[in-house]
């Protein structure tokens, strides 16, 4: 009887398993015919939500990957710095391109496809603004946080730049603060500074720049189901092809010429699927 019952307790527990990765397997983007994509709602030129419609860089790139995927439909779900692993993880999203960094803390919670842009952490303030010319005079400074963004840590404790934190829920935000005199600088990656001088000039009022001093880089991955091996693997074939085939630079230019971005244009270094 003991016999009997070890052999059925490790037949139920194969059962389980293999359940298990057949699960995974089926909620795998590639075996997908329409996929729920995470983007940002209010960062002009990455992702921005207009009525019903959305518009960027990241946009752009969602749907050329569902193209090459092979996948029809793609529905786009807004995020935020604070809420895009949570949504991947309960399955709320299938993937988020969202200017999102790939971090070694953030690899223990999803999978990242690509990087599809490396990015470089650089400064925005007012144009008037002389004092400001690289990151060490950003000390004293009042300088925007965005809950779960790693860029005002890389300021203050990477760099050890003492700047006082005025917090903001969104980098759309920090645009308005900057522009009304409430903040000094806004540091984060150099699309979305990018994208947020464009608006400000299209907008008129309080004329903004790009100080030129990159502090980090930045490389912007496809968040994932951890588990999704496969899916990783096909967007990082899907990114390959939209640099070789003159897609990603075409966007670039698009979204970002218009300013004077500098962009890279050929394929970034992958961080791998394991």
């Amino acid at each position: 009887m003991r016999i009997t019952a070890l052999v059925l307790a490790a037949g139920a527990a194969l059962a389980t398993a293999g359940c298990a990765v057949a699960g995974a397997d089926g909620d795998s983007i590639t075996r997908k015919d329409a996929l729920v994509v995470g983007v940002n709602p209010d960062q002009p030129g990455l992702g921005l939500r207009t009525g019903g419609t959305y518009s960027g860089f990241d946009v752009d790139v969602a749907r050329q990957i569902a193209r090459r995927l092979g996948v029809g439909t793609v529905t786009f779900k807004p995020v935020t710095s604070a809420t895009r692993e949570s949504l991947l993880r309960s399955g709320a999203v299938d993937m988020v391109v969202a200017s999102y960094s790939i971090t070694p803390e953030r690899k223990t919670k999803v999978l990242f496809g690509g990087p599809y842009y490396v990015a470089h952490q650089d400064i925005l303030v007012r144009k008037d603004e002389s004092g400001i010319r690289n990151v060490r005079d950003l000390k004293g400074r009042r300088l925007c946080e965005v809950p779960g963004s790693v860029s005002f840590p890389r300021v203050t404790r990477e760099r050890g730049v003492p700047a006082v934190s005025v917090r903001a829920d969104t980098y759309g935000e920090c645009l308005g603060k900057l522009r009304s005199g409430e903040l000094d600088a806004v540091s984060t990656d150099d699309l979305i500074l990018a994208g947020l001088a464009a608006q400000a000039a299209r907008d008129g009022g309080t004329p903004l720049r790009i100080v030129g001093a990159p502090i980090s880089e930045e490389p912007y991955g496809v968040g994932l189901n951890s588990a999704d091996i496969d899916g990783c693997e096909a967007v990082n074939k899907a990114i390959t092809t939209m640099y070789q085939d003159g897609t990603a630079a075409r966007l670039l230019r698009t979204w970002f010429g218009p300013v004077g971005l500098r962009a890279t244009t050929t394929v970034p270094q992958f961080e791998g699927c394991d």
